[in-house]
C-alpha cells in the first residue's frame, strides 16, 4: 500500500515521503495513529508540486546571498567607540556593532554571520568575513574609531 507521511516516522521516513508499506503496518500503525495518508492521485501530486517550489525557494534564495555577497564584498564599515587615550578601546566592538552599522549603510546582515579573525579592542582597521552560505562569503573591512 502506498502512503503518504504526514509526520517523521523513525524507521520508515521523513514528513512529506512517498512510500510503499505493508497493508497490516499501513492499516494497524500509521493510518490508525494519523501518521499517514492513503497515497491518491491528488495528494502525489500536492507533494511534487510542494517539492518544485521549495527548490526553486531555495535556488532564489542561494541567488540572493549570492548577489548581497557581490555588492557586500569589500565595503568599508566605520564603527565609532569610547576609547582611551593610546587607542585602547573600552571593551570590544562586537559583531551586533558591526551589524548595526551596516544597517545604517543600508545592508541587513545578521550578527552572527559576521566572523572576525581576532577581538577588535584597538583603534584601526580590521578584516571581517560574512558568510552567507557554504561557499558565498564576502571581505569586508572594520575601520575602528574613537569618539
Amino acid at each position: 500500500m502506498k502512503v503518504i507521511l504526514k509526520a517523521d516516522v523513525k524507521g520508515s521516513g521523513k514528513k512529506g515521503e512517498i512510500l510503499e508499506v505493508s497493508d497490516g503496518y499501513a492499516k494497524n500503525f500509521l493510518l490508525k495513529k494519523g501518521l499517514a495518508e492513503i497515497a491518491t492521485a491528488t495528494g502525489i501530486n500536492e507533494i511534487q508540486q510542494k517539492k518544485k517550489a521549495d527548490e526553486f525557494h531555495k535556488a532564489e534564495n542561494i541567488k540572493a546571498q549570492k548577489e548581497l555577497a557581490a555588492k557586500l564584498n569589500g565595503v568599508i564599515v566605520p564603527v565609532s567607540i569610547r576609547a582611551g587615550e593610546n587607542g585602547k578601546v573600552f571593551g570590544s566592538v562586537t559583531t551586533e556593532k558591526i551589524a548595526s552599522a551596516l544597517s545604517e549603510l543600508g545592508y541587513e546582515v545578521d550578527k552572527k554571520r559576521i566572523v572576525t579573525k581576532e577581538p577588535l579592542k584597538n583603534v584601526g582597521e580590521y578584516e571581517a568575513e560574512v558568510k552567507f552560505i557554504e561557499g558565498v562569503t564576502a571581505k569586508i573591512k572594520v575601520v575602528v574609531s574613537a569618539l
